[in-house]
């Protein structure tokens, strides 16, 4: 009896190293890195536009030239915003899979004086500042797997995943569940931070990077030595090499690209973003800005080539955009086109006029939260003391939407509308959450880019589009995005690696295409709501990398 209990004891080692052992080479890690590269408010046509500015052979052009290239790229869904597109990303799923919507939102449950972050977690604190802990971060919002939590599964944890960038939503949410760190900047100091879901403190090699006085050099070359970095240095290309600095520290640090299981990495360029929202997709600053990214990423991908196992032939690059963004609108007036900008501020004052006028004469109540456009969020608890229900309270404000805009217009109203001058903003479509829960929503493209952005979160709220080129602010030069219009919807599309057919495809693509066709690729299972296909025509014929040869 005993001999029969040791030799199946021995026989489950065996067997148990042996499961380990396939568990943990369940491809043979070629190739050694895998990088999604996001680049922030980084519309699909900046590529061809700019592509005489791009003089580098592995910036850009590593895509253009040696990649396999997706012109006609787009989000299949209406709510274009930063925190959405980089969970997308990442996911391969759209909002109605992963529960991202917006950056922030209201959750009166967990706070009723601030908005939450998609990524804000309580239940933790911020790591890598000297004098103070404020909330932390972790990716609890975030309903759906990414590719790179699947890679980490499928090696039984020996694949290294991390996500970079100067925003904290990019960094976490791109990346996943299972990454062993994220890491954004703090905005004010420009310090590389993180949270206590992943360290107590930061690694050696990041603390080391905080300390190298980085952060003042960049402020000496760019002459921007007070302010907050985030906002003023993060719009400058010097804040691009400060970024990918940071991520060949972590590379190097962690060895990232010399294991024996892929790696993945995840970076996001903010500086797009943050210099795109004040000057506009058209503006030269933003042009130079790309021209100067372009020799960047030309720096960093030839650093690769030398710090990676087998060099850059083993490394496996994905480049898109997190959302598009609109013409600035005395940009888009000036050409004839209905453009125009209105007061989210204002539009919300006069709806909660409306609505106090209505049920709670002589008060003031919030009955309108705001939050963030496309989604309009209503107080809950506010409307239940006017014992009104959910569906109630949302067909009241969506009906209430057109003329309380309309009121906040006056003056544009009333003035002569000549060519070349911006327009009264317009409410194009708005649908109740309640009706797109149910599916209520027209059969036609637009429906389904309305049904792929619901989400929980925010409890009751309405949709809106206002008309085409139509914003909140940015009277002059600036611009935003949140709208299904396919400016803010389109984004590039570029895969290099040696699984890839170098060229430009017309086929439609979206970025969830991104995770399913990686994970195919690796062999590992799609993230747990994947819509996105495998991009067949633009692989190599019988493109297998990690699988034994078939006879």
């Amino acid at each position: 009896m005993r001999f029969a209990i040791r030799a199946l004891a021995t026989l489950s080692v065996i067997l148990g190293g042996a499961w380990h052992s396939a568990q943990a080479t369940a491809y043979d890690a070629k190739p050694k890195l895998v990088v999604i590269l996001v680049i922030d408010q980084f519309r699909g046509d900046y590529l061809d536009r700019y592509s005489a500015d791009f003089k580098t052979p592995n910036g850009f052009n590593l895509f253009l030239k040696k990649g396999a290239y997706f012109p006609d790229c787009y989000f299949d869904y209406a709510n274009t915003m930063t925190a959405p597109g980089h969970a997308t990303i990442g996911t391969g799923a759209y909002t109605d899979g992963h529960n991202i919507a917006l950056n922030d939102w209201w959750d009166l449950q967990r706070s009723a004086g601030h908005m939450i972050s998609s990524v804000e977690d309580e239940r933790y604190t911020t790591v890598g500042l000297p004098d103070s802990s404020p909330t932390g971060a972790s990716p609890r919002n975030e309903l759906a797997s990414t590719l790179g939590d699947e890679v980490v599964l499928s090696t039984g944890g020996k694949a290294k995943l991390f996500g970079v960038s100067l925003k904290d939503r990019a960094a976490i949410l791109t990346s996943g569940h299972a990454s062993r760190g994220a890491f954004w900047i703090d905005h004010a100091t420009g310090r590389f931070i993180s949270s206590t879901f992943w360290y107590k403190e930061l690694p050696a090699w990041a603390a080391e990077f905080n300390s190298n006085g980085e952060v003042a050099r960049i402020r000496r070359e760019t002459g921007i030595t007070k302010g907050d970095f985030y906002n003023e240095v993060g719009k400058t290309p010097a804040s691009v090499d400060y970024q990918l600095d940071f991520a060949k520290a972590l590379i190097a640090g962690e060895n990232l690209g010399r294991n024996d299981a892929t790696d993945v990495l995840t970076i996001s360029i903010s500086s797009t973003d943050i210099l795109g929202h004040d000057v506009g997709p058209d503006a030269p600053q933003q042009r130079a800005l790309l021209a100067a990214i372009d020799v960047s990423l030309n720096g960093f991908f030839n650093w690769l080539d030398h710090h990676v196992d087998g060099g850059l032939p083993n490394v496996w690059v994905a480049l898109t955009g997190d959302h598009g963004v609109a013409p600035s609108p005395s940009i888009a007036a000036k050409e004839g086109m209905p453009a125009g900008s209105f007061s989210y501020t204002k539009l919300v004052a006069e709806l909660n006029s409306e609505l106090n006028s209505r049920f709670t004469p002589g008060d003031s109540q919030n009955y309108i939260l705001g939050g963030e456009l496309p989604y309009l969020q209503l107080n809950e608890r506010a409307f239940e003391l006017t014992k009104l229900k959910e569906s109630e309270a949302e067909d009241l404000v969506a009906q209430m939407l057109s003329t309380a805009l309309d009121k906040t217009q006056v003056e544009i109203l009333q003035r002569e509308v000549v060519r070349g001058a911006q327009t009264p903003a317009s409410v194009r479509h708005v649908y109740t959450k309640m009706q797109i829960e149910a599916g209520h929503v027209p059969d036609t493209q637009q429906g389904q880019l309305i049904l792929h952005s619901f989400t929980t979160n925010g409890g009751w709220w309405v949709m809106m589009t206002p008309g085409m080129y139509q914003m909140t602010g940015h009277e002059e030069e600036g611009t935003t995005h949140f709208t299904p219009y396919s400016y803010d919807r389109h984004v590039p599309l570029a895969f290099f690696g040696s699984a890839f057919v170098p060229g430009t495809y017309l086929e439609r693509t979206a970025p969830v295409d991104i995770a399913a066709t990686f994970a195919a690729l690796l062999r590992v299972n799609q993230p747990s709501a994947s819509v996105g296909r495998v991009v067949v025509e633009a692989l190599r014929p019988g493109a297998n990398a990690n699988s034994p040869e078939r006879k």
